[in-house]
């Protein structure tokens, strides 16, 4: 798995924790849903850390607690 499916997955899987929707968790953001569908899709390659940070406030999480999952153990490297 590369980092940006582990991010996809994180989202996905901290929106079924909570019983949020991804449009839900937009308006929490003060993101616009299009936003979020993208870093869970193809069209985002590269999800920004600010984006992230949004994602976190809206969901009251710190960006360690994003990222303390084990999605981001064992990452593909990234370097081609």
């Amino acid at each position: 798995m590369n980092t940006k499916q582990a991010v996809a997955n994180r989202i996905l899987e901290l929106c079924t924790q909570r019983n949020i929707a991804v449009n839900a968790l937009a308006a929490v953001s003060g993101m616009p849903p299009s936003t979020i569908y993208s870093m869970l899709n193809e069209k985002s390659q590269n999800p920004g850390v600010v984006s992230i940070k949004k994602l976190c406030d809206g969901l009251d999480i710190s960006l360690r607690e994003f990222f303390n999952s084990e999605l981001f153990e064992h990452l593909e490297q990234e370097i081609q």
